[in-house]
């Protein structure tokens, strides 16, 4: 129960958002990781590793419509007995319950991410098939409502990646409840990892008007969590 009420601390996780900076990510914080328990190529156990070498504080896996990679890798956590191994030097790592969803925002299909939420939460159930959510589910406001029903956090994923500006979409899902916006995204997966300033400062910008939460993340999918691919 305390592991499980750890993962969905969001009064904690709502300290770490207020607090994120161009800087925060990856080395410190990284909210937005696959495995390939969805459409990523690292196991939720190897994840953990890395997570641990890097030195993360802060973290959640983000798998498409599924959960089973956070349970993986809560297992993972409590089985490496963390304060008493010799080879792990991080003490700290928070992790979060994490996912992110497909959802039909007027009029272009968006990820939308959640954070700290109950998984067995029954407003959830629509989204953890691990196929993309169809008809009324797949609406936007459906999605928000389901998250924050089960104690999420909400945030829009990468803003500057659709096929309409964040300018259109930021205020459209702030009508819906949104939370927050992945401020912090590096669009062209640069080597090293830094987020791309010219998205970064209108997102950022975006999110201030609205008094949202700011969020970052790799958004790996590979073998490496300092990068997207």
């Amino acid at each position: 129960m305390e592991k499980q009420h750890s993962a969905q601390n969001t009064t904690l996780l709502r300290q770490v958002f207020t607090n994120i900076q161009a800087d925060s990510c990856p080395k410190q914080y990284n909210f937005h990781m696959h495995t390939n328990c969805s459409d990523g190529k690292l196991t939720p156990e190897d994840l953990m590793m890395q997570a641990v070498e890097i030195g993360l504080q802060g973290m959640a896996i983000t798998d498409h419509h599924c959960v089973e990679g956070y349970y993986r890798a809560a297992r993972w956590l409590e089985a490496q007995s963390i304060e008493q191994s010799q080879h792990l030097t991080n003490k700290s790592l928070h992790l979060w319950t994490g996912i992110e969803i497909t959802a039909y925002l007027s009029p272009v299909d968006v990820h939308i991410l959640g954070y700290g939420f109950d998984p067995l939460e029954p407003s959830l159930a629509p989204y953890l098939t691990g196929r993309e959510p169809r008809g009324v589910d797949a609406r936007a406001e459906r999605v928000i409502a389901a998250l924050h029903k089960a104690g999420a956090i909400v945030v829009l994923a990468h803003p500057s990646r659709y096929r309409r500006s964040p300018e259109e979409l930021i205020p459209t899902a702030v009508s819906l409840g949104i939370d927050g916006v992945e401020t912090y995204y590096a669009y062209n997966n640069p080597n090293p990892w830094i987020p791309s300033f010219e998205q970064t400062e209108t997102v950022k910008r975006l999110g201030n008007s609205y008094n949202l939460l700011h969020t970052c993340g790799t958004d790996t999918h590979g073998l490496n969590l300092l990068q997207r691919l």
